[in-house]
């Protein structure tokens, strides 16, 4: 591969935004990538910081993941969940004890008043990540849900209740009053490549994007943008999105989710099974790359990279966007 890329960001969250992060990781020279999370999904359990996508990614990037279920820490055990269980306390949300000491040290730190940036930057330091990982923001940001049973935080409504009441909006809670945080800035722009991952646009992109002034840092970014299709023949690869698209009255397709990121992208990549998308994508005026874009283990999330990193080679330097 002809080396161009000295400085990718990756906006992220989910499964396989982490995925997309380590197969990045592992393509482009060291200290090459960037990834900006997402943490409208952070929420507080028993007085601690819990942040889903912040910590999926510096598991993966740190090679200490779950592989088998895609979150959490390889190997962990329940035991301080078992304690809490047996003393009454609700237990939905699966956190296994190294995970715990994670999410300790995270809430010490807040409390001594350390941003959420720093800390982050100190864990993926001290766990040996392969890339940076900034937060959107160092703001209260929070996904809710407006459902048949009524407005629900992001993390009972997915966690908790599996997804299952129906979704008839949703909303970003402070996106009005967060602002991102410099380090994020300063990456876009010196970004010479921008990728948003294969995660669920919904729910993990554009809560990135609701964050005052991000949405206007990639559109007036010189670095060519590029997204990944999150769906395969009309599915999702995991999670809920096809149904909350069509919950949501969307249709659920490659194109309309490229759609969702209009002004941002100027390619996107999607399965090569979706003829039907990527001939309305690049009647939409997009570049498209036709491949596999399932990502089975580290091996194949690396090919995918490789090929999309090679695809954007064929892309010209923009001069910025309308936001």
């Amino acid at each position: 591969m002809t080396v161009r890329w000295n400085s990718v960001v990756l906006l992220a969250g989910g499964v396989g935004g982490a995925r997309m992060a380590e197969g990045l990781a592992r393509a482009l020279p060291s200290g090459s990538l960037t990834v900006i999370a997402n943490v409208g999904d952070d929420e507080e359990f028993y007085g601690l910081r819990v942040c889903p996508d912040i910590d999926t990614l510096l598991y993966t990037l740190s090679d200490r993941i779950d592989r088998g279920q895609g979150w959490g820490v390889g190997g962990d055990t329940v035991k301080a969940l078992d304690v809490l269980r047996d003393l009454g306390a609700p237990t939905w949300m699966k956190l296994g004890d190294a995970d715990f000491g994670l999410h300790i040290w995270r809430s010490w730190r807040l409390r001594e008043g350390d941003s959420l940036s720093a800390i982050t930057a100190e864990a993926t330091k001290r766990f040996g990540a392969a890339a940076k990982i900034l937060p959107a923001t160092d703001d209260r940001l929070r996904t809710r849900l407006d459902t048949d049973e009524g407005w629900m935080d992001f993390q009972p409504w997915f966690v908790g209740r599996h997804c299952k009441p129906k979704v008839k909006e949703l909303r970003f809670d402070g996106a009005g009053d967060a602002r991102p945080g410099a380090p994020a800035l300063a990456a876009l722009a010196a970004a010479d490549l921008i990728v948003i991952a294969p995660s669920n646009p919904l729910l993990s992109i554009e809560p990135i994007l609701a964050v005052s002034g991000l949405r206007e840092a990639i559109a007036s970014a010189a670095a060519p943008c590029i997204g990944v299709s999150p769906l395969i023949g009309g599915k999702a690869v995991k999670g809920p999105l096809a149904r909350l698209m069509a919950d949501l009255g969307h249709q659920v397709t490659s194109a309309a989710v490229a759609r969702r990121y209009g002004g941002l992208v100027d390619a996107f990549v999607v399965d090569a099974g979706d003829r039907a998308d990527a001939g309305a994508l690049e009647a939409d005026g997009l570049a498209v790359l036709s491949t596999d874009i399932l990502m089975n283990g580290p091996p194949g999330a690396e090919r995918l990279a490789r090929e999309l990193l090679e695809f954007a080679l064929t892309l010209p330097v923009q001069p910025g966007r309308a936001a």
